[in-house]
Protein backbone atom coordinates (compact mmCIF):
# COMPACT_ATOMS: atom_id res chain seq x y z
CA UNK A 1 0.00 0.00 0.00
CA UNK A 2 1.34 3.44 -0.93
CA UNK A 3 2.00 6.12 1.62
CA UNK A 4 -0.61 8.88 1.98
CA UNK A 5 1.90 11.71 2.06
CA UNK A 6 5.65 12.25 1.91
CA UNK A 7 7.61 14.65 4.09
CA UNK A 8 11.06 15.86 3.08
CA UNK A 9 13.05 17.89 5.57
CA UNK A 10 13.01 16.33 9.04
CA UNK A 11 14.28 19.08 11.31
CA UNK A 12 12.07 19.75 14.32
CA UNK A 13 9.08 21.24 12.48
CA UNK A 14 9.15 18.70 9.65
CA UNK A 15 9.58 15.79 12.05
CA UNK A 16 6.74 16.98 14.25
CA UNK A 17 4.37 17.45 11.32
CA UNK A 18 5.27 13.94 10.11
CA UNK A 19 4.55 12.54 13.57
CA UNK A 20 1.27 14.47 13.73
CA UNK A 21 0.19 12.97 10.41
CA UNK A 22 1.15 9.46 11.53
CA UNK A 23 -0.66 9.87 14.85
CA UNK A 24 -3.79 10.72 12.89
CA UNK A 25 -3.73 7.49 10.92
CA UNK A 26 -1.83 8.48 7.78
CA UNK A 27 1.05 6.48 6.37
CA UNK A 28 3.93 8.92 6.06
CA UNK A 29 6.93 8.45 3.79
CA UNK A 30 10.02 10.14 5.22
CA UNK A 31 13.01 11.67 3.48
CA UNK A 32 15.90 13.78 4.68
CA UNK A 33 19.14 14.77 3.01
CA UNK A 34 20.87 13.05 5.94
CA UNK A 35 19.43 9.54 6.20
CA UNK A 36 20.50 9.29 9.83
CA UNK A 37 17.83 11.80 10.78
CA UNK A 38 15.18 9.67 9.05
CA UNK A 39 16.34 6.59 10.96
CA UNK A 40 16.41 8.48 14.25
CA UNK A 41 12.79 9.56 13.82
CA UNK A 42 11.62 6.06 12.95
CA UNK A 43 13.59 4.49 15.81
CA UNK A 44 12.18 6.92 18.34
CA UNK A 45 8.57 7.24 17.20
CA UNK A 46 7.63 4.17 15.15
CA UNK A 47 4.98 3.34 17.76
CA UNK A 48 3.05 6.51 16.86
CA UNK A 49 2.00 5.31 13.39
CA UNK A 50 3.09 4.02 10.02
CA UNK A 51 6.31 5.44 8.56
CA UNK A 52 8.02 4.53 5.29
CA UNK A 53 11.78 4.96 5.18
CA UNK A 54 13.26 6.38 1.96
CA UNK A 55 16.78 7.43 1.05
CA UNK A 56 16.14 9.65 -1.98
CA UNK A 57 13.45 11.91 -3.37
CA UNK A 58 12.83 9.47 -6.21
CA UNK A 59 12.26 6.69 -3.68
CA UNK A 60 9.97 9.02 -1.71
CA UNK A 61 7.88 9.75 -4.80
CA UNK A 62 7.70 6.08 -5.76
CA UNK A 63 6.32 5.22 -2.32
CA UNK A 64 3.29 7.55 -2.58
CA UNK A 65 -0.25 6.82 -3.67
CA UNK A 66 -1.70 9.05 -6.40
CA UNK A 67 -2.29 11.92 -6.58
CA UNK A 68 1.03 12.22 -4.80
CA UNK A 69 1.37 14.68 -1.94
CA UNK A 70 4.87 15.82 -1.02
CA UNK A 71 5.33 18.20 1.90
CA UNK A 72 8.55 20.26 1.89
CA UNK A 73 9.93 21.47 5.23
CA UNK A 74 13.30 23.01 4.41
CA UNK A 75 14.75 26.48 4.88
CA UNK A 76 12.92 29.17 2.91
CA UNK A 77 14.45 30.55 -0.27
CA UNK A 78 16.95 28.68 -2.42
CA UNK A 79 16.60 25.31 -0.62
CA UNK A 80 12.87 25.20 -1.46
CA UNK A 81 13.59 25.86 -5.13
CA UNK A 82 16.31 23.19 -5.10
CA UNK A 83 13.90 20.55 -3.77
CA UNK A 84 11.22 21.58 -6.27
CA UNK A 85 13.68 21.34 -9.17
CA UNK A 86 14.59 17.83 -8.09
CA UNK A 87 10.97 16.79 -7.55
CA UNK A 88 9.47 18.21 -10.73
CA UNK A 89 10.67 15.54 -13.21
CA UNK A 90 9.62 12.80 -10.78
CA UNK A 91 5.97 13.89 -10.48
CA UNK A 92 2.95 13.42 -12.74
CA UNK A 93 0.10 15.75 -13.65
CA UNK A 94 -2.24 16.36 -10.71
CA UNK A 95 0.39 15.69 -8.03
CA UNK A 96 0.65 18.20 -5.18
CA UNK A 97 3.76 19.87 -3.81
CA UNK A 98 3.28 21.54 -0.42
CA UNK A 99 5.58 24.17 1.09
CA UNK A 100 4.76 24.41 4.79
CA UNK A 101 7.70 26.64 5.71
CA UNK A 102 7.80 30.41 6.21
CA UNK A 103 8.29 31.27 2.55
CA UNK A 104 7.78 34.77 1.19
CA UNK A 105 4.40 34.89 -0.53
CA UNK A 106 5.76 36.38 -3.77
CA UNK A 107 8.06 33.38 -4.12
CA UNK A 108 5.06 31.13 -3.53
CA UNK A 109 3.14 32.94 -6.27
CA UNK A 110 6.08 32.44 -8.65
CA UNK A 111 6.44 28.75 -7.80
CA UNK A 112 2.71 28.10 -8.08
CA UNK A 113 2.57 29.65 -11.57
CA UNK A 114 5.64 27.74 -12.73
CA UNK A 115 4.41 24.34 -11.52
CA UNK A 116 0.91 24.98 -12.84
CA UNK A 117 2.43 25.08 -16.34
CA UNK A 118 3.62 21.50 -15.73
CA UNK A 119 0.18 20.34 -14.52
CA UNK A 120 1.31 20.24 -10.89
CA UNK A 121 -0.36 21.84 -7.91
CA UNK A 122 1.78 23.96 -5.62
CA UNK A 123 0.31 24.78 -2.23
CA UNK A 124 1.87 27.35 0.07
CA UNK A 125 0.72 26.52 3.58
CA UNK A 126 1.08 28.83 6.55
CA UNK A 127 1.65 26.84 9.74
CA UNK A 128 1.62 28.52 13.15
CA UNK A 129 2.12 27.09 16.59
CA UNK A 130 5.81 26.33 16.76
CA UNK A 131 7.18 22.91 17.59
CA UNK A 132 4.35 22.01 19.97
CA UNK A 133 1.68 23.10 17.50
CA UNK A 134 3.24 21.14 14.65
CA UNK A 135 3.07 18.01 16.78
CA UNK A 136 -0.23 18.44 18.58
CA UNK A 137 -2.25 20.62 16.24
CA UNK A 138 -1.23 23.88 14.56
CA UNK A 139 -3.23 26.64 12.96
CA UNK A 140 -3.02 25.92 9.22
CA UNK A 141 -3.53 28.48 6.42
CA UNK A 142 -3.39 26.76 2.99
CA UNK A 143 -3.36 28.58 -0.34
CA UNK A 144 -3.13 27.13 -3.84
CA UNK A 145 -5.94 25.92 -6.08
CA UNK A 146 -9.37 24.91 -4.79
CA UNK A 147 -8.89 21.63 -6.62
CA UNK A 148 -5.79 20.78 -4.61
CA UNK A 149 -7.62 21.52 -1.37
CA UNK A 150 -10.25 18.92 -2.20
CA UNK A 151 -7.54 16.28 -1.94
CA UNK A 152 -5.28 17.86 0.66
CA UNK A 153 -7.81 19.69 2.83
CA UNK A 154 -9.27 16.76 4.79
CA UNK A 155 -5.77 15.66 5.78
CA UNK A 156 -4.75 19.13 6.95
CA UNK A 157 -8.01 19.66 8.81
CA UNK A 158 -7.51 16.40 10.66
CA UNK A 159 -4.07 17.35 11.99
CA UNK A 160 -4.96 20.99 12.73
CA UNK A 161 -5.76 22.46 16.14
CA UNK A 162 -9.42 22.29 17.10
CA UNK A 163 -11.49 25.06 18.67
CA UNK A 164 -14.65 23.60 20.19
CA UNK A 165 -14.30 20.75 17.71
CA UNK A 166 -13.87 23.00 14.66
CA UNK A 167 -10.53 22.63 12.82
CA UNK A 168 -8.35 25.73 12.63
CA UNK A 169 -7.72 25.09 8.96
CA UNK A 170 -9.47 26.33 5.83
CA UNK A 171 -8.54 27.20 2.26
CA UNK A 172 -7.83 30.94 2.22
CA UNK A 173 -7.14 31.76 -1.43
CA UNK A 174 -5.19 31.07 -4.59
CA UNK A 175 -1.40 31.03 -5.22
CA UNK A 176 0.41 32.85 -2.35
CA UNK A 177 -2.61 33.67 -0.18
CA UNK A 178 -1.77 31.06 2.46
CA UNK A 179 1.73 32.35 3.05
CA UNK A 180 0.48 35.95 2.93
CA UNK A 181 -2.06 35.29 5.69
CA UNK A 182 0.62 33.56 7.77
CA UNK A 183 2.95 36.53 7.21
CA UNK A 184 0.30 38.95 8.50
CA UNK A 185 -0.30 36.63 11.47
CA UNK A 186 3.40 36.91 12.29
CA UNK A 187 3.33 40.69 11.87
CA UNK A 188 0.52 40.95 14.41
CA UNK A 189 2.55 38.64 16.64
CA UNK A 190 5.52 41.05 16.45
CA UNK A 191 3.33 44.00 17.50
CA UNK A 192 1.64 41.97 20.23
CA UNK A 193 4.94 40.94 21.81
CA UNK A 194 6.42 44.43 21.57
CA UNK A 195 3.48 46.11 23.28
CA UNK A 196 3.59 43.46 26.02
CA UNK A 197 7.28 44.32 26.45
CA UNK A 198 6.46 48.02 26.64
CA UNK A 199 3.86 47.30 29.33
CA UNK A 200 6.46 45.38 31.32
CA UNK A 201 9.01 48.18 30.92
CA UNK A 202 6.58 50.90 32.00
CA UNK A 203 5.44 48.96 35.05
CA UNK A 204 8.99 48.27 36.12
CA UNK A 205 10.40 51.71 35.34
CA UNK A 206 7.54 53.84 36.63
CA UNK A 207 5.90 51.77 39.35
CA UNK A 208 8.79 49.64 40.59
CA UNK A 209 7.01 46.32 40.04
CA UNK A 210 9.56 43.52 39.86
CA UNK A 211 9.18 40.62 37.39
CA UNK A 212 7.72 38.21 39.97
CA UNK A 213 5.13 40.83 40.93
CA UNK A 214 4.34 41.50 37.30
CA UNK A 215 3.83 37.79 36.73
CA UNK A 216 0.82 38.02 39.03
CA UNK A 217 -0.42 41.11 37.19
CA UNK A 218 -0.24 39.38 33.79
CA UNK A 219 -1.91 36.29 35.22
CA UNK A 220 -4.78 38.46 36.41
CA UNK A 221 -4.92 40.25 33.05
CA UNK A 222 -5.33 36.89 31.39
CA UNK A 223 -8.77 36.65 33.04
CA UNK A 224 -9.89 39.88 31.35
CA UNK A 225 -10.52 40.91 27.74
CA UNK A 226 -6.74 40.54 27.23
CA UNK A 227 -6.96 36.76 27.62
CA UNK A 228 -4.55 35.23 25.12
CA UNK A 229 -1.69 32.78 24.74
CA UNK A 230 0.97 35.50 24.76
CA UNK A 231 -0.36 37.11 27.96
CA UNK A 232 -0.47 33.66 29.56
CA UNK A 233 3.14 32.79 28.77
CA UNK A 234 4.34 36.29 29.71
CA UNK A 235 3.42 35.53 33.31
CA UNK A 236 5.41 32.29 33.16
CA UNK A 237 8.52 33.95 31.72
CA UNK A 238 8.41 36.77 34.29
CA UNK A 239 8.15 34.44 37.28
CA UNK A 240 11.03 32.23 36.14
CA UNK A 241 14.21 32.47 38.22
CA UNK A 242 17.65 31.85 36.80
CA UNK A 243 19.13 28.70 38.33
CA UNK A 244 22.68 30.03 38.19
CA UNK A 245 22.21 33.45 39.80
CA UNK A 246 18.82 33.32 41.51
CA UNK A 247 17.87 36.51 39.66
CA UNK A 248 14.77 36.85 37.48
CA UNK A 249 15.53 35.07 34.22
CA UNK A 250 14.43 38.13 32.24
CA UNK A 251 17.31 40.07 33.86
CA UNK A 252 19.99 37.71 32.57
CA UNK A 253 18.66 37.39 29.02
CA UNK A 254 20.45 39.69 26.55
CA UNK A 255 18.06 42.46 25.52
CA UNK A 256 18.52 42.04 21.77
CA UNK A 257 15.47 40.56 20.03
CA UNK A 258 15.99 38.35 17.00
CA UNK A 259 13.78 38.01 13.96
CA UNK A 260 13.43 35.63 11.03
CA UNK A 261 12.02 38.11 8.54
CA UNK A 262 8.24 37.70 8.53
CA UNK A 263 7.65 40.90 10.52
CA UNK A 264 9.88 42.85 8.16
CA UNK A 265 8.08 41.30 5.18
CA UNK A 266 4.74 42.39 6.65
CA UNK A 267 5.89 45.99 7.08
CA UNK A 268 7.27 46.13 3.53
CA UNK A 269 4.25 44.39 2.01
CA UNK A 270 1.95 46.77 3.87
CA UNK A 271 3.60 49.64 2.03
CA UNK A 272 3.38 47.71 -1.24
CA UNK A 273 -0.42 47.36 -0.98
CA UNK A 274 -0.92 50.81 0.56
CA UNK A 275 -1.94 49.65 4.02
CA UNK A 276 -0.41 51.59 6.96
CA UNK A 277 0.66 48.80 9.34
CA UNK A 278 2.44 51.23 11.64
CA UNK A 279 2.28 49.14 14.82
CA UNK A 280 3.88 46.19 13.03
CA UNK A 281 6.56 48.39 11.45
CA UNK A 282 7.38 49.99 14.81
CA UNK A 283 7.71 46.57 16.44
CA UNK A 284 10.19 45.55 13.73
CA UNK A 285 12.17 48.77 14.26
CA UNK A 286 12.11 48.14 18.02
CA UNK A 287 13.79 44.76 17.48
CA UNK A 288 16.33 46.37 15.18
CA UNK A 289 17.33 49.05 17.70
CA UNK A 290 17.49 46.46 20.48
CA UNK A 291 20.20 44.73 18.43
CA UNK A 292 22.29 47.91 18.20
CA UNK A 293 23.72 47.22 21.62
CA UNK A 294 27.10 48.86 21.13
CA UNK A 295 25.52 52.04 19.80
CA UNK A 296 23.06 52.09 22.70
CA UNK A 297 25.91 51.68 25.17
CA UNK A 298 27.81 54.62 23.65
CA UNK A 299 24.70 56.79 23.47
CA UNK A 300 23.81 56.03 27.07
CA UNK A 301 27.15 57.50 28.14
CA UNK A 302 26.38 60.75 26.28
CA UNK A 303 22.69 60.93 27.13
CA UNK A 304 22.23 59.01 30.39
CA UNK A 305 18.85 57.30 30.54
CA UNK A 306 16.91 55.38 33.09
CA UNK A 307 14.91 56.08 36.21
CA UNK A 308 16.65 55.23 39.45
CA UNK A 309 13.51 54.66 41.46
CA UNK A 310 9.80 54.33 40.89
CA UNK A 311 7.95 57.51 40.06
CA UNK A 312 5.42 58.45 42.71
CA UNK A 313 1.72 58.40 41.95
CA UNK A 314 1.64 62.13 42.62
CA UNK A 315 4.27 62.68 39.91
CA UNK A 316 2.38 60.53 37.44
CA UNK A 317 -1.04 62.02 38.04
CA UNK A 318 -0.54 65.12 40.13
CA UNK A 319 -2.75 63.51 42.75
CA UNK A 320 -2.75 60.76 45.31
CA UNK A 321 -3.98 58.07 42.95
CA UNK A 322 -2.39 54.70 43.58
CA UNK A 323 0.15 53.01 41.40
CA UNK A 324 -2.44 50.33 40.87
CA UNK A 325 -4.44 52.90 38.91
CA UNK A 326 -1.48 53.37 36.57
CA UNK A 327 -1.15 49.60 36.16
CA UNK A 328 -4.81 49.51 35.18
CA UNK A 329 -4.14 52.32 32.70
CA UNK A 330 -1.38 50.21 31.17
CA UNK A 331 -3.79 47.28 30.85
CA UNK A 332 -6.27 49.44 28.97
CA UNK A 333 -3.57 50.95 26.77
CA UNK A 334 -2.29 47.45 26.00
CA UNK A 335 -5.76 46.29 24.99
CA UNK A 336 -6.37 49.35 22.79
CA UNK A 337 -2.98 48.93 21.09
CA UNK A 338 -3.69 45.24 20.57
CA UNK A 339 -6.97 46.11 18.85
CA UNK A 340 -5.10 48.49 16.56
CA UNK A 341 -2.57 45.81 15.57
CA UNK A 342 -5.39 43.40 14.63
CA UNK A 343 -7.26 46.19 12.82
CA UNK A 344 -4.15 47.00 10.79
CA UNK A 345 -3.54 43.34 10.01
CA UNK A 346 -7.06 42.82 8.68
CA UNK A 347 -6.90 46.11 6.76
CA UNK A 348 -3.75 44.80 5.10
CA UNK A 349 -5.49 41.51 4.23
CA UNK A 350 -8.35 43.47 2.67
CA UNK A 351 -5.94 45.56 0.60
CA UNK A 352 -4.00 42.48 -0.52
CA UNK A 353 -7.19 40.70 -1.52
CA UNK A 354 -8.02 43.59 -3.86
CA UNK A 355 -4.43 43.77 -5.15
CA UNK A 356 -3.98 40.08 -5.93
CA UNK A 357 -7.54 39.00 -6.66
CA UNK A 358 -7.86 36.86 -3.53
CA UNK A 359 -11.37 36.41 -2.17
CA UNK A 360 -10.21 36.39 1.43
CA UNK A 361 -12.88 35.47 3.98
CA UNK A 362 -11.96 37.59 7.01
CA UNK A 363 -14.28 35.71 9.34
CA UNK A 364 -12.73 32.40 8.32
CA UNK A 365 -9.20 33.78 8.76
CA UNK A 366 -10.03 34.99 12.28
CA UNK A 367 -11.42 31.52 13.07
CA UNK A 368 -8.12 29.90 12.04
CA UNK A 369 -6.27 31.88 14.71
CA UNK A 370 -8.44 30.86 17.69
CA UNK A 371 -6.33 27.81 18.56
CA UNK A 372 -2.93 26.34 17.77
CA UNK A 373 -1.26 29.61 16.80
CA UNK A 374 0.78 32.18 18.71
CA UNK A 375 -1.72 35.07 18.55
CA UNK A 376 -4.72 33.04 19.70
CA UNK A 377 -6.86 35.28 21.86
CA UNK A 378 -10.42 35.62 23.09
CA UNK A 379 -10.98 38.78 21.03
CA UNK A 380 -10.88 36.71 17.82
CA UNK A 381 -14.48 35.66 18.52
CA UNK A 382 -15.41 39.35 18.51
CA UNK A 383 -13.54 39.85 15.23
CA UNK A 384 -15.44 36.95 13.69
CA UNK A 385 -18.70 38.52 14.80
CA UNK A 386 -17.75 41.80 13.12
CA UNK A 387 -17.28 40.00 9.79
CA UNK A 388 -20.50 37.98 10.03
CA UNK A 389 -22.53 40.99 8.89
CA UNK A 390 -23.67 41.15 5.23
CA UNK A 391 -20.98 42.42 2.87
CA UNK A 392 -22.29 45.98 2.73
CA UNK A 393 -22.55 46.24 6.52
CA UNK A 394 -19.11 45.02 7.53
CA UNK A 395 -16.87 47.65 9.14
CA UNK A 396 -14.45 49.42 6.81
CA UNK A 397 -11.91 49.02 9.63
CA UNK A 398 -12.15 46.74 12.66
CA UNK A 399 -11.95 49.75 14.98
CA UNK A 400 -15.37 50.73 13.60
CA UNK A 401 -16.99 47.48 14.73
CA UNK A 402 -19.41 48.43 17.56
CA UNK A 403 -17.68 46.30 20.19
CA UNK A 404 -14.26 47.75 19.37
CA UNK A 405 -15.54 51.33 19.08
CA UNK A 406 -16.93 50.99 22.59
CA UNK A 407 -13.72 49.41 23.89
CA UNK A 408 -11.49 52.09 22.35
CA UNK A 409 -13.67 54.86 23.82
CA UNK A 410 -13.39 53.28 27.25
CA UNK A 411 -9.62 52.82 27.00
CA UNK A 412 -8.76 56.15 25.36
CA UNK A 413 -8.15 58.35 28.45
CA UNK A 414 -5.89 55.69 30.00
CA UNK A 415 -4.13 55.17 26.66
CA UNK A 416 -3.29 58.87 26.43
CA UNK A 417 -2.07 59.00 30.03
CA UNK A 418 0.25 56.04 29.45
CA UNK A 419 1.74 57.49 26.26
CA UNK A 420 2.17 60.88 27.95
CA UNK A 421 3.88 59.30 30.97
CA UNK A 422 6.21 57.28 28.73
CA UNK A 423 7.24 60.44 26.84
CA UNK A 424 7.56 62.50 30.02
CA UNK A 425 9.84 60.06 31.82
CA UNK A 426 11.80 58.81 28.81
CA UNK A 427 10.54 55.24 28.64
CA UNK A 428 10.40 54.19 24.96
CA UNK A 429 6.94 53.00 23.99
CA UNK A 430 6.92 53.05 20.18
CA UNK A 431 3.95 50.72 19.65
CA UNK A 432 1.79 52.39 22.30
CA UNK A 433 2.58 55.74 20.66
CA UNK A 434 2.20 54.68 17.01
CA UNK A 435 -1.07 52.84 17.75
CA UNK A 436 -2.51 55.95 19.33
CA UNK A 437 -1.27 58.09 16.42
CA UNK A 438 -2.95 55.67 13.97
CA UNK A 439 -6.23 56.00 15.85
CA UNK A 440 -5.95 59.80 15.94
CA UNK A 441 -5.05 59.92 12.23
CA UNK A 442 -8.05 57.80 11.23
CA UNK A 443 -10.50 60.04 13.03
CA UNK A 444 -9.20 63.38 11.68
CA UNK A 445 -11.21 64.98 8.90
CA UNK A 446 -8.11 66.92 7.75
CA UNK A 447 -4.48 65.82 7.90
CA UNK A 448 -1.33 67.84 7.09
CA UNK A 449 -0.95 65.87 3.87
CA UNK A 450 -2.40 68.92 2.11
CA UNK A 451 0.82 70.80 2.92
CA UNK A 452 2.86 67.79 1.82
CA UNK A 453 1.13 67.90 -1.56
CA UNK A 454 1.80 71.63 -1.83
CA UNK A 455 5.49 71.07 -1.12
CA UNK A 456 5.70 68.24 -3.64
CA UNK A 457 4.12 70.43 -6.26
CA UNK A 458 6.55 73.26 -5.44
CA UNK A 459 9.81 71.33 -5.87
CA UNK A 460 8.73 68.62 -8.30
CA UNK A 461 5.56 69.79 -10.09
CA UNK A 462 3.85 66.65 -8.79
CA UNK A 463 0.42 68.40 -8.97
CA UNK A 464 -2.44 68.29 -6.47
CA UNK A 465 -6.21 68.05 -6.36
CA UNK A 466 -8.62 70.59 -4.88
CA UNK A 467 -11.46 70.07 -2.38
CA UNK A 468 -13.84 72.39 -4.26
CA UNK A 469 -13.69 71.18 -7.87
CA UNK A 470 -12.56 68.12 -9.85
CA UNK A 471 -9.31 67.88 -11.74
CA UNK A 472 -5.55 67.93 -11.17
CA UNK A 473 -3.70 71.20 -10.73
CA UNK A 474 -0.26 72.80 -10.61
CA UNK A 475 0.86 76.21 -9.35
CA UNK A 476 3.62 78.04 -11.27
CA UNK A 477 5.76 78.48 -8.16
CA UNK A 478 8.84 79.87 -9.95
CA UNK A 479 6.73 82.08 -12.22
CA UNK A 480 3.67 84.21 -11.59
CA UNK A 481 2.23 81.62 -9.11
CA UNK A 482 -0.99 81.25 -11.02
CA UNK A 483 -2.72 77.90 -10.98
CA UNK A 484 -3.11 75.79 -14.10
CA UNK A 485 -5.02 72.60 -14.69
CA UNK A 486 -2.60 69.77 -15.35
Amino acid sequence: MGADIGVTGLAVMGANLARNLARNGYTVALHNRTVGRTDALINSYSSEGEFVRTESLSELVESLERPRRVLIMVKAGGPVDAVIDELKPLLDEGDIVIDAGNSYYEETRRREAALREHGLHFVGVGVSGGEEGALNGPSIMPGGSKESYQTLGPMLEKIAAKYHGEPCCAWVGTDGAGHFVKMVHNGIEYADMQVIGESYDLMRSLTGLEPSQQAKVFREWNTTDLASYLIEITSEVLEQEDELTGRPLVDVIVDAAGQKGTGRWTAISGMDVGSPVTTIAESVFARSISSQQELRKITNQVFPAGINEAVSAEELYGSGDSRQDFVEDIRKALYASKLVSYAQGFDMLTAAGAEYGWELDMRAIASLWRAGCIIRADLLDTIMKAYEAPAGERPANLLLAPEFTEAISECLPAWRRVVAAAATYGVPAPVFSSSLAYYDSLRRDRLPAALTQGLRDYFGAHTYQRVDKPGTFHTRWSGDRTETEA
